[in-house]
């Protein structure tokens, strides 16, 4: 049977659509996770073995989702990840998402392998955005990013340390997204005749399709492969705890550490002077066969939940998910799929409206848990 949505509502509505609409490879770059996908099924799975108490006969009639994360005013505890090439799923993607964050009210984090550069986000909005880096061999690189991010006037850094190498994600080299040579050009190309209203819209008006950040360091770059090839250079799996230590003492806004699962990494972080840390496991992008992030959340909340923020991503896929890790003692969650469905399915206005729905599906869960208040969800409201 064919499915027909009229009004999409759901993330799974939005990511039905995005898979109409997007070229295969670029679909899968997005929904797949690595080897297996055990860990990407776990992170949704896992999900479901937490539930929520229902508490009645409470005055719920001042329901209030507003937080602040890493201390910024935030309608609801929920922050949109970064994603890499973004803008190859919507045009100017990380624009629109930044500006629809703009118009909701909460953080965007934009990728050091966006599209769009931190410029060119900048001037799309008002609002002060995250920056999501890697540790590049080159530290001179990584400074001048540093540079550009407090320029355009961003506040805190992402740094994602779960990327020495990358993980194995076979979906991208079966459809070719991953490979060099005829063959894998053949099969792109067959994948975007398909998808004619992509083709046109991001294919040709989404240009240029560069790494923005990038640009300026690649001689001639000739395509996406030229900033893989120097990306993938530019990766460095000797990074430690004191290449934080140093980026801590060049960097003077608020510090996130991404990308933790184990408690002993997480107070590692403490001690580094992060301000945050972010339990994640990249969407089961890497590691496969870890455990999800909502599993490995209460204990590296316990850990270091005192001394700095605790957030997660994986596997969110409404406001009742969201609860159910604030609840478990998370500050505030981050979503990366679903936002990029969204934008890719129905442009800015697609995402805006889920969005808003994440915040009625918490506003009305915690009306129905009898509180009013996000800092009122504590450990005892999960069975």
């Amino acid at each position: 049977m064919t499915k027909s949505i009229i009004t999409p509502v759901t993330v799974d509505d939005y990511r039905y659509l995005a898979e109409k609409r997007l070229p295969r490879f670029l679909f899968d770059y997005i929904d797949g996770g690595s080897n297996d996908e055990t860990t990407l099924a776990a992170n949704r799975a896992d999900f479901r073995k937490f539930c929520l108490k229902q508490q009645v006969m409470r005055d719920v009639s001042h329901v209030d989702t507003t937080t602040s994360l890493c201390g910024q005013s935030a309608s609801m505890p929920l922050a949109l990840a970064p994603v890499g090439m973004a803008g190859m799923m919507a045009k100017r993607g990380e624009v629109q998402a930044a500006r629809s964050a703009e118009e909701i009210g909460i953080p965007f984090t934009t990728s050091i392998v966006g599209i769009c550069s931190l410029e060119e986000v900048s001037a799309a909005s008002n609002q002060a955005f995250w920056f999501q880096l890697y540790m590049l061999r080159d530290r001179d690189i990584v400074l001048s990013l540093l540079e550009r991010a407090h320029k355009a006037g961003c506040e805190t850094l992402v740094f994602t340390v779960d990327l020495a190498v990358a993980g194995m994600r076979h979906r991208d080299f079966r459809n070719g997204m991953l490979g060099e040579g005829i063959k894998s050009r053949l099969a792109k190309l067959s994948q975007i005749i398909l998808r004619p209203h992509w083709a046109m819209d991001v294919g040709i008006a989404g240009k240029p399709h560069a790494i923005g950040n990038l640009t300026d360091m690649i001689e001639e770059p000739v395509g996406l492969d030229a900033f893989k090839d120097f990306i993938d250079s530019q990766f460095d799996p000797t990074v430690t705890w004191k290449d934080i230590q140093w980026l801590r003492s060049v960097w003077n806004g608020k510090l996130i550490i991404k990308g933790l699962l184990e408690t002993d990494d997480a107070r590692q972080a403490v001690d580094a002077g992060a301000d945050g840390v972010i339990v994640s496991n990249h969407g089961g992008r890497q590691l496969d066969g870890v455990a999800s992030s909502i599993s490995k959340l209460p204990a590296v909340t316990a850990a270091v939940g005192n001394d700095i923020e605790v957030y997660m991503d994986g596997g969110v896929r409404n406001g009742i998910d969201v609860l159910k890790a604030i609840a478990l003692g998370a500050n505030g969650v981050l979503i990366g799929r679903p936002w990029i469905w969204a934008i890719a399915a129905q442009q800015q206005a697609g995402l805006t409206a889920l969005l808003n729905t994440f915040q009625k599906e918490m506003a009305v869960g915690m009306a129905l848990m009898g509180v009013n208040r996000i800092d009122d969800l504590h450990p005892d409201l999960i069975e």
